[in-house]
């Protein structure tokens, strides 16, 4: 793995109710085992139930307790990651006078995608989505739902337009993928693209 030095970017990584809580395990995975960028984490109520019933992994609703869970599961450093909760509106996430560069929303349901569209923030996920919209930063939206409606369709264009990167969590099978991190790889190597970070491990067509 690459071993580069830290580079001061801020990530923000989301994980809605979607079913696809693996996508965003791996892709904090793989941000963990470089020395960049710093990770901030928000977790709906409805995603940790998912993570519970897809992932065994049992994360509290207090952030900090959170955090030190996560990073515990992740084998990172605590200071690391940093949770909040999805009413923390005092949180970075939450003003786009933060460091925060990047966000990511993986998976994303398609009742969060419908409020991020129509601008309606009734949580720190949606108001940092908001955030990155307005100062025309990175948002990249990892949807995951079958099969999609023509709402679900013309919302996905409404955010695209509005400069969202939307990348649906559909894997490649180019690479002969042999095991389901091969799968949930084909898929984060297209949002850490997106991202401009590399950890080395990506797999590129022709090479």
């Amino acid at each position: 793995m690459t071993d580069t030095k830290p580079s001061g970017r801020e990530v923000l990584i989301t994980i809605t109710g979607a079913s696809g809580a693996a996508y965003a395990l791996r892709l904090i995975k793989r941000l963990g085992g470089m020395h960049h960028p710093h990770l901030h984490v928000v977790v709906s109520d409805a995603g940790r139930q998912v993570l519970r019933h897809e992932a065994g992994l049992k994360l509290p609703a207090a952030a900090r307790s959170m955090g030190n869970d996560l990073a515990k599961h992740m084998g990172m450093p605590n200071e690391r990651i940093s949770c909040y909760g999805v009413s923390d509106w005092f949180s970075p996430a939450a003003s786009g006078s933060s460091n925060i560069d990047s966000m990511v929303i993986i998976p994303c349901s398609m009742g969060s995608l419908a409020r991020i569209a129509a601008g309606c923030a009734d949580n720190l996920i949606e108001r940092a989505a908001d955030v990155m919209l307005k100062e025309a930063r990175r948002l990249i939206i990892v949807p995951r739902e079958t099969p999609l409606s023509a709402l679900h369709l013309e919302n996905m264009l409404g955010l695209a337009r509005m400069g969202a990167r939307i990348i649906p969590a559909m894997p490649g099978f180019y690479h002969q993928p042999a095991s389901i991190d091969d799968l949930l790889d084909s898929v984060v190597d297209r949002v850490l693209s997106h991202l401009d970070i590399d950890d080395g491990m990506m797999k590129r067509w022709g090479r």
